[in-house]
């Protein structure tokens, strides 16, 4: 069978552990470092850190039981953890870039990595172009002879744009490039990249992978060839590791990946779906709808969706963050991947211009229906007040050109 169709079963299935008496949980070794019997062990082991276990900055017996979980999931040869999903996404690109290179990235990548790549490493003589990551032909009219990879986020997390992976894989590798994707949305369950040619892929482990809104970490995979210069580089000398506490509470929360996605899919796309006939609502950003302009492409390069999504709507920012406040089942907050519903309301603009609201909305573990009668009450009793609400002041927009 493939990966894919045993999904369950990595995630659910360890042999028997002789080792730990049979403990069924993997064990959290809480220590900073490992000790030998003799300096001929001891001088091998230090022969490869990444292999065996000598400090626990470089190798965790908790944090690699972890990393080979995640690897397997997404059809890697090696994985790494970080503290954060920015620690990842950060050493990745370090680990290929270097001065006098340029970077093509899609321009509604996640606003940390936008500045990385756009503020933070012009100090480095690192340059990077962003570009309508929709469009392979944009991607192409960017190409330098210094061009040194091309950063993707398929779908993206504000507006749910798709790059078409194979293409941007077949440009980086007809120009010597590599690729790297950020998969938080998709999640191995729905997305493996790594089969499609990408050279890394990183998560934030924040989100889906740890489900419970209680953990922050990221993770880099890939293969040998392009991990193992990141893991006795970057990893090691950037220092931003994963702690064996927080390796042990992301474990637990990977035994149910499969089956939360399989429920996250089946709520978003039925909140999605009741939006779509809502008069407040003028355009619904979920690339599970057939009506979403990137629908077939999704359909080649992914097998499933996740349950964040946005919609675009004429309404005023004031008013929508009024109906935020009157929701029960959603919680106002920035990130998602949790058991919890939240809501995200923002100034849409584009070319400076603001072109109306956008409401980013994530569902969580809750019944669908009971959201969406959630949504209907909440709706009823704004319009029944509407002068409610009009204390908030708008701060800084969303913008649809990312």
């Amino acid at each position: 069978m493939s990966a894919k169709e045993n999904l369950y079963s990595i995630v659910s299935h360890d042999a028997h552990d002789d080792r730990h008496h049979g403990a069924i949980s993997v064990p959290i070794y809480q220590t900073s470092l490992f000790s030998f019997d003799t300096y001929e062990e001891f001088n091998l082991a230090r022969l490869d850190e990444q292999e065996n276990f000598v400090y626990s900055r470089g190798n965790n017996p908790t944090v690699r039981y972890l990393e080979d979980k995640l690897a397997q999931l997404e059809q890697g040869e090696r994985a790494k953890c970080f503290a954060s999903g920015m620690a990842a996404i950060s050493s990745a690109i370090m680990s290929i870039v270097k001065q006098g290179d340029h970077v093509i990235c899609t321009h509604q990548a996640y606003g940390p990595t936008r500045e990385f790549l756009g503020v933070y490493l012009q100090k480095f003589g690192v340059e990077t172009t962003f570009v309508d990551g929709s469009s392979l032909e944009n991607w192409k009219r960017a190409v330098r002879p210094n061009t040194k990879l091309l950063y993707l986020e398929s779908p993206t997390s504000m507006m749910f744009q798709l790059q078409d992976i194979r293409s941007c894989v077949e440009l980086a590798q007809s120009i010597g490039a590599e690729t790297i994707l950020d998969n938080s949305w998709a999640t191995p369950c729905h997305q493996n990249p790594l089969t499609m040619g990408v050279s890394l892929v990183v998560h934030s482990i924040t989100k889906y992978i740890s489900g419970h809104s209680d953990c922050l970490g990221g993770v880099v995979v890939g293969s040998h060839r392009v991990m193992d210069p990141l893991m006795s580089k970057e990893y090691m000398l950037f220092g931003g590791i994963m702690t064996p506490q927080t390796a042990g509470l992301v474990t637990r929360g990977l035994r149910t990946l499969p089956m939360r996605m399989q429920r996250h899919e089946a709520s978003g796309l039925k909140v999605a779906e009741y939006l779509t006939r809502q008069h407040y609502v003028r355009k619904v950003n979920h690339p599970g709808l057939t009506n979403h302009p990137q629908h077939e492409l999704a359909c080649t390069q992914m097998s499933g969706y996740s349950s964040l999504f946005s919609f675009e709507s004429d309404e005023s920012v004031v008013k929508l963050r009024s109906w935020a406040d009157r929701l029960h089942f959603f919680r106002i907050g920035a990130s998602w991947g949790g058991f919890e519903s939240l809501i995200n309301v923002n100034v849409l603009t584009s070319n400076d211009q603001q072109i109306g609201s956008l409401v980013r909305l994530y569902i969580g573990s809750e019944d669908p229906g009971d959201i969406i009668r959630d949504m209907e009450e909440a709706w009823r009793s704004i319009t029944q007040s509407p002068s409610e609400g009009e204390i908030y002041e708008q701060n800084a927009g969303i913008s649809q050109d990312g």
